[in-house]
């Protein structure tokens, strides 16, 4: 086997070669080249939702919007597309995957990768909860994006993390998985705002989404159970005031009509009361001015009284002798 030549060897063999006979064909080709070079290096262009940051040697120069740009050649000036006009998100314990050319959200126990590093965190109340949660934003200054901050991507990712962590920390399980999920939201994206412009990372959040909620799976079981009992105790509860709501009213409603059909009656006795009064003594004063006649009157009208209340009446003269064995008291009416 021939052992292959040394680098002498080969730089003297490349010496021999007389190059002046390939002049006019290296010149040329070696121009175009390096005018194709050139023009590659000095064109670019920049889609509708993006913006570009040019430097030259290495310092901010311009920004430009859409469309065909151009710039020095030979790396002089270097262009930096960002897109500004894009919505962008974070995905904390889960990844939303390609499935047949479409996004699907696959949960934590679902997914080839584990992220309970990011879901699991501990509340108020000493209680672990696995929460899942997307921040959406976008990208509002994009020198400060690309240059205020080293690796500003995982910069959020963090402050993410610890601004949902602490608002987790201070509430307990029951306020995480129930009612006060559209306050930890709110609160999230103001403070991951205020953060954003505290350390100048150009990013402009728009909103904080809790994806799922849910207690750890090994403990979700016993959680559930309590949950339920909870739901039954809830349940007991309002059958028990919705039964109270439809009994007492009715009762107040009864012992209201029998109050008002009491102090009726009592009105009704006292009016009759006065009115017997009143016509007594509307009596004894005429019986004062004529007694007689008074009595009399009273007479007649007690005896009109008499005589309507009685089926049978006989009328004999009173110097009349022997009428009483004729008649037959004891026939029936």
């Amino acid at each position: 086997m021939r052992n292959p030549p040394d680098l002498p060897d080969l730089l003297e063999e490349f010496s021999k070669i007389n190059l002046s006979k390939y002049k006019a064909i290296l010149l040329p080709g070696l121009t175009v080249a390096l005018l194709g070079f050139a023009l590659y290096t000095s064109a670019f262009t920049v889609d509708p939702e993006e913006k570009a940051v040019v430097l030259k040697f290495g310092e901010y120069d311009r920004m430009v919007d859409q469309g065909l740009h151009f710039k020095l050649p030979f790396f002089i000036e270097q262009e930096y597309k960002v897109p500004v006009q894009r919505q962008l998100k974070l995905e904390f314990g889960f990844r939303t995957e390609e499935s047949q050319g479409r996004q699907e959200y696959v949960p934590t126990q679902y997914s080839q990768q584990n992220f309970s590093s990011e879901s699991l965190m501990l509340t108020g109340d000493l209680n672990v909860a696995s929460i899942e949660w997307v921040t959406q934003y976008k990208i509002s200054d994009p020198v400060l994006y690309l240059f205020k901050v080293r690796n500003v991507d995982q910069t959020f990712r963090d402050m993410n993390e610890a601004v949902l962590r602490e608002i987790i920390g201070d509430r307990t399980i029951n306020e995480v998985l129930t009612v006060g999920r559209s306050e930890i939201q709110s609160l999230a994206k103001d403070k991951l705002s205020n953060l954003c412009k505290e350390y100048s990372l150009g990013i402009v959040v728009s909103q904080v989404i809790l994806q799922d909620v849910s207690p750890p799976d090994a403990v979700k079981p016993a959680f559930n159970e309590v949950n339920q009992a909870e739901q039954e105790k809830e349940t007991t509860i309002q059958n028990a005031l919705a039964a109270y709501n439809k009994e007492i009213p009715k009762a107040e409603g009864t012992a209201l009509k029998t109050i008002e059909a009491a102090e009726g009656y009592a009105v009704k006795r006292v009016n009759e009361a006065k009115g017997q009064v009143s016509r007594f003594s509307q009596v004894f004063e005429e019986y004062a001015k004529a007694p007689d006649i008074t009595r009399k009157r009273i007479y007649l009208e007690t005896m009109s009284e008499i005589y309507q209340a009685v089926d049978r009446k006989i009328i004999i003269d009173e110097s009349a002798t022997g009428v009483l064995p004729l008649l037959n008291l004891r026939q029936e009416r």
